[in-house]
């Protein structure tokens, strides 16, 4: 009696569940990166109201991230500055620029400027800024090389992966707390053994227990 299916159909199932398995992991893969916060935050550029350039006044002028964001180390809240701040030095630099009608507006009015917020947490998470930056915590760990951006934009995930990484070993991004708005500064010698001395002086045990961030 002859075969009523060919020779080759005895391969078909054995490719079927390649297939299947290869189809499954791509479709892991894809949901697993292009559903996560390394995709769908990072690089994160609004266009602002007013095209202010870190690059320029925290690179080039050297201008420190306190000077504007003057609630870093006491609030768990880093405040966006107030036209006050901005006018401190453009009532004299750039009186006439027409980049910034919308400082002045704000200035004269005491209608507060609309800025778009660019570093996204969920809503689920309790974040305290002054806890990160008075334990040592620079603030490029989080929001990168900020003084090279004429833009701002999202320079890091920000996820439960990247913060659980950090209080499982903070070491390597501990610095002194006089260093912490320091761009590009780097520890004497090895930066993990370096930082493990603060973790000992200051008594530094970041919570990887889910109520630690999770309220």
């Amino acid at each position: 009696m002859s075969q009523i299916f060919p020779r080759w159909a005895n391969r078909v199932p054995k490719r079927m569940l390649i297939a299947t398995i290869v189809v499954l992991n791509a479709l892991v893969f894809g949901v697993w990166y292009f559903f996560s916060p390394y995709f769908l935050w990072v690089g994160y550029q609004p266009t602002q109201p007013v095209p202010y350039s870190h690059a320029i006044h925290a690179g080039k002028l050297g201008i420190d991230c306190q000077y504007c964001h003057t609630s870093a180390f006491r609030s768990p809240h880093a405040n966006v500055p107030p036209t006050q701040t901005c006018m401190n030095c453009h009532s004299q630099v750039l009186t006439n620029d027409a980049r910034l009608d919308k400082v002045r507006e704000s200035f004269k009015t005491g209608k507060a400027i609309q800025w778009i917020r660019v570093n996204q947490l969920a809503q689920y998470v309790e974040f305290n800024h002054s806890a990160h930056v008075n334990a040592g915590v620079a603030c490029q760990t989080c929001h990168g090389r900020i003084d090279r951006m004429t833009e701002v934009r999202q320079a890091k995930p920000l996820s439960m992966g990247f913060c659980i990484n950090c209080h499982r070993n903070p070491a390597p991004y501990l610095r002194p707390k006089d260093k912490v708005t320091a761009m590009g500064w780097t520890p004497p010698g090895n930066a993990e053994d370096f930082g493990r001395k603060i973790m000992e002086e200051e008594n530094l045990h970041p919570p990887v227990y889910c109520n630690g961030c999770h309220y």
